[in-house]
């Protein structure tokens, strides 16, 4: 049998809440692009469905499907790690709440259960001062990356966290460059990318570690604006 699950209605919610927003796991990249659901990181959401391969994809990829299939390459995996998401999972036995930074074990590999659904996914807000970067290299438009980086900093929250995606398995945190970005700002981030970069990636080949700190210093000099 073939079922289509995009019709139930707790996979379509949209719930709000003062630190919080629960995505329904169907939702569409297209539904974040054109602005009809609410964005609780001040604009990424929005920024980063909108480069998600072509419009007819957009129209029926979901954001749910996306980080289920955990593609190496996938734009939300990146940036939602980065804004700290969570995946909430149901089963016939119940429900529980993980992580995404714990989610995906590896290149198409997550930790669900085979009797296991996502249901939703629930994004932190970001406050009036928080700041977010996201850059992906690629070919051409809507081809897959070769490289992503991903900021986000919340002063207010004391948040700060770094990514870098579109590696041969899970995106990578780069702690060091986010502690420096919360200590020092986009100078002190800036400084260490390099050396952060090989440290997470001892045994890639020096273009790819050229490619993935490109990447990230964009994003940083996104997110504060330089």
């Amino acid at each position: 049998l073939l079922i289509d699950v995009t019709r139930i209605d707790s996979l379509r919610r949209v719930e709000e809440g003062d630190d919080q927003i629960l995505f329904g796991a169907v939702l569409t990249h297209a539904e974040f692009e054109d602005g009809d659901l609410p964005d609780p990181m001040n604009g990424m959401m929005r920024t980063v469905a909108s480069g998600i391969a072509y419009r007819a994809v957009r129209n029926k990829g979901t954001l749910g499907g996306s980080l289920t299939h955990a593609d190496p390459a996938a734009d939300w995996l990146t940036a939602l790690i980065a804004a700290d998401a969570t995946v909430h999972v149901h089963a016939a036995a119940g429900e529980r709440t993980i992580p995404l930074s714990k989610f995906v074990l590896g290149a198409f590999t997550t930790v669900l259960a085979e009797d296991e659904l996502v249901e939703a996914i629930a994004v932190p807000r970001l406050s009036a001062a928080g700041a977010w970067g996201c850059h992906k290299l690629c070919r051409k438009a809507g081809d897959f990356a070769e490289a992503i980086g991903a900021v986000v900093v919340d002063p207010e929250r004391r948040f700060s966290r770094v990514v870098i995606g579109a590696l041969d398995g899970s995106p990578v945190l780069l702690e060091t460059v986010a502690e420096a970005l919360a200590s020092g700002g986009a100078e002190a981030g800036l400084a260490c990318v390099d050396s952060a970069i090989a440290a997470a990636l001892p045994e890639a080949p020096p273009v790819s570690r050229q490619l993935h700190a490109v990447a990230v210093r964009r994003a940083i000099q996104q997110a504060y604006g330089a």
